[in-house]
């Protein structure tokens, strides 16, 4: 049985004491006639009271439109997706699995290995050497090679969301695609390189298994599992890349830390509030100079400077989904008049909250 998923070294002081909230957005849309590239949208993130910094920026990332097919084929075979994805997860649960980006280094899975691939097209093939054979533009499959392309572009439905032949020797992998919003969604991507591999072991074991065996089933609530199990092995994977990625950036590294990491979740968790770095070094019990340098030299820019980027980036993301006035989501994001809020937002976005509105 799943458990809420906590990671007890990042919870604020009194996080226990509340009972953990879950926040749901769900809904399903269909992105082409093709059964196979059907997409359904759906996001959970469970916390306590306080949300760590990443948890934070999946939540307000929203990921929508998550699409999970499994797909069961002999080789040779190759599927390209020609659209710009913004973020994949691709699982081998039998058998290698190559994923090459168009614009970076293939990498190959084995056996229980995850991928994360962020933006830009990119093959997936049984083999790296393998020709194209179909390729996925604009929802549409288009057959590139000779007959063994035709095979993987009608490879039998097993289920609503497996396809392939099951035959001796055939390799299993899963795919699924989420679409990150907004700017929130984009400094949630500008932190992963292009491609992530997650290597095989318990923790990742378990989710895919789970996933695989739901893929392969037509029963009602299969788009809500199946989207919930696309979520675990997301934070699986992020799990480990920030656990034993090497190129961290500075705030996911600082989160670790356990005073500088408990102002980045008493910022997220209320960034409106009128902060000031003596508040924040209060919070923490350190003194506001140690504070203050500590910060700054773990996150790389000063407390305020963090905060009024942090406020900025939602900023945006209200006036693109939001129709409440320039003086509304100034007051939402921490600021006192909207003159105020217009000048820092032109400043980080070089453009004013009105153009940027207009555009987007």
């Amino acid at each position: 049985m799943l458990k809420p998923l906590r990671d007890a070294t990042a919870g604020r002081a009194g996080a226990a004491d509340e009972k953990d909230v879950v926040h749901v957005c769900q809904q399903s849309v269909s992105a082409a006639d093709d059964e196979w590239l059907s997409v359904h949208d759906s996001f959970v993130i469970v916390y306590g009271r306080g949300v760590d910094v990443l948890s934070d920026l999946l939540h307000r990332a929203r990921a929508k439109n998550a699409v999970v097919r499994q797909f069961i084929q002999q080789p040779p075979w190759s599927i390209t997706l020609a659209d710009r994805q913004p973020l994949s997860v691709v699982a081998a649960l039998a058998g290698g699995v190559s994923v090459s980006p168009r614009n970076a280094g293939g990498v190959t899975l084995q056996t229980g290995d995850i991928a994360l691939v962020k933006g830009g097209a990119y093959t997936i093939a049984d083999d790296p050497t393998t020709p194209d054979q179909v390729v996925i533009r604009q929802g549409v499959k288009h057959i590139v090679g000779g007959p063994e392309a035709v095979a993987t572009a009608r490879a039998r439905k097993i289920s609503s969301r497996t396809y392939g032949d099951r035959c001796p020797g055939a390799i299993v992998m899963l795919h699924g695609i989420y679409d990150l919003h907004g700017s929130v969604g984009d400094r949630l991507l500008d932190m992963l390189p292009t491609v992530t591999v997650v290597p095989a072991g318990p923790r990742t074991r378990g989710p895919l298994e789970l996933l695989s065996t739901e893929a392969e089933r037509d029963e009602p609530g299969q788009d809500a599992v199946l989207s919930r199990l696309l979520d675990l092995v997301l934070v699986v994977a992020l799990r480990w890349w920030s656990a034993n990625g090497s190129r961290l950036p500075a705030w996911l590294t600082a989160a670790t830390d356990p005073a500088i990491g408990e102002a980045l979740t008493i910022l997220h968790a209320d960034p409106r509030r009128g902060w000031t770095t003596a508040a924040l070094a209060g919070e923490v019990g350190m003194s506001r100079a140690a504070f203050s340098a500590r910060f700054a030299g773990l996150v790389g820019e000063p407390p305020m400077s963090y905060l009024t980027g942090w406020r900025l980036t939602l900023a945006a993301d209200l006036l693109r989904d939001t129709d409440d006035t320039i003086a509304a989501v100034a007051g939402q994001v921490g600021y006192q008049n909207a003159f105020a809020f217009s000048a820092a937002f032109k400043r980080r976005h070089g453009q004013s909250p009105t153009a940027w509105r207009r555009v987007r």
